[in-house]
């Protein structure tokens, strides 16, 4: 039986390098070689927070673009050789939630992401994919590696914050962290038509790319209360939603439901971990009968987001690339980059790993 080496999470707060037999091909899946990598902050919530459970010897990593190197019998779009766009969310399209429209969810509650949740990731020599023909994208020509690898979560999760963020032609919104989803997010709610986009955020590498993205004020949050800057900001009105990225379970909602307008939206992209509870201030949220909605989702997967995310790159709507601030050549350096995004230095955003 054939073997590859990967990166894994040996148990909680311990990885190290294993070796694996390949997975076998069904009739429907393929088997990718990944030529470029990226490490996410998931990663570092699923080893060091536990904020999925235990799990052993499971590969870590859901962003990668790659090389097929099989298919199975049953495969017709997707053929040996091809370079493809690999999304973080490959769901089961068959699924009843996928029919409903929320293809992200089926099986489970977060079913549809499977690499390092379920199965072995993609920071290996090799891994599985499954319904090819549905969960792969070719890769287009003029795009490159590191290009399309940030559009697989950042860009899908953070564009999904703005979609499902009801942002009104004109309107105003506010994007509470700025890492890569954030900024993602400020440049979905830029091509969704939002006038006045407040980025909440202090890094200056952070601050520089949402500004190219599309923001027109910065939140130093260090300075005072979000919601108490944005209030001042709009003479008292609000924004008209708001995007969290990040932050904490505490203050962040409390700031978000205080900077939104009646009728607005709160829409939530960040993972949230390292307690049990959201606090929803009650008296902010008009004892429940502001008419503040709140909604939140898991990345979008699947052929088609991947197409049309590549297709607002290569017409140069935004420039995905910006995301990236440290490279690395050569498998072994995985390590190199998830401890990297685990430390979080003030230059980065995200790093990735070329492969081949």
């Amino acid at each position: 039986m054939a073997t590859f080496k990967g990166f894994a999470m040996k148990k909680l707060n311990e990885t190290g390098w294993v070796e694996k037999e390949v997975p076998e091909c069904g009739p429907l899946d393929a088997i990718v070689r990944p030529t470029c990598v990226s490490p996410c902050t998931s990663d570092i919530h699923t080893v060091w927070e536990g904020a999925i459970g235990d799990r052993k010897d499971m590969v870590l990593g859901h962003e990668a673009v790659g090389v097929v190197e099989e298919v199975g019998s049953l495969v017709k779009n997707i053929k040996v050789g091809d370079k493809v766009i690999v999304p973080a969310i490959t769901p089961d399209w068959d699924d009843e939630a996928a029919q409903r429209g929320y293809p992200s969810q089926t099986t489970e509650p977060l079913g549809g992401w499977k690499f390092s949740n379920f199965k072995d990731g993609v920071f290996g020599e090799r891994f599985h994919v499954n319904l090819a023909d549905a969960n792969l994208a070719l890769m287009p020509e003029g795009l490159t590696d590191e290009a399309a690898v940030m559009l697989v979560d950042m860009w899908s999760t953070g564009m999904m914050g703005s979609e499902n963020a009801n942002i009104p032609l004109g309107g105003s919104v506010l994007v509470i962290g700025i890492g890569a989803v954030g900024l993602s997010a400020i440049a979905g709610a830029a091509l969704l038509g939002a006038a006045d986009i407040y980025a909440a955020g202090t890094r200056p590498i952070s601050v520089k790319v949402a500004k190219e993205y599309g923001a027109t004020e910065i939140i130093n949050y260090r300075e005072a209360p979000i919601d108490e800057q944005v209030r001042e900001a709009t003479d008292g009105a609000g924004v008209d939603s708001v995007i969290i990225a990040g932050g904490n379970l505490t203050n962040t909602w409390k700031e978000a439901v205080a900077s939104t307008k009646a009728g607005g939206t709160i829409s939530n992209v960040n993972y949230l971990s390292g307690a049990d509870d959201v606090l929803i201030p009650r008296v902010e949220w008009g004892c429940g009968m502001s008419n503040i909605n709140i909604t939140n989702g898991l990345c979008p997967g699947g052929r088609v987001r991947m197409e049309r995310l590549a297709r607002l790159a290569l017409t140069n709507r935004a420039d995905p690339e910006l995301l990236v601030t440290h490279r690395f050549k050569g498998l072994e350096k995985i390590e190199d980059a998830l401890y990297l995004m685990k430390d979080k230095p003030k230059d980065l955003i995200k790093p990735i790993v070329k492969i081949d």
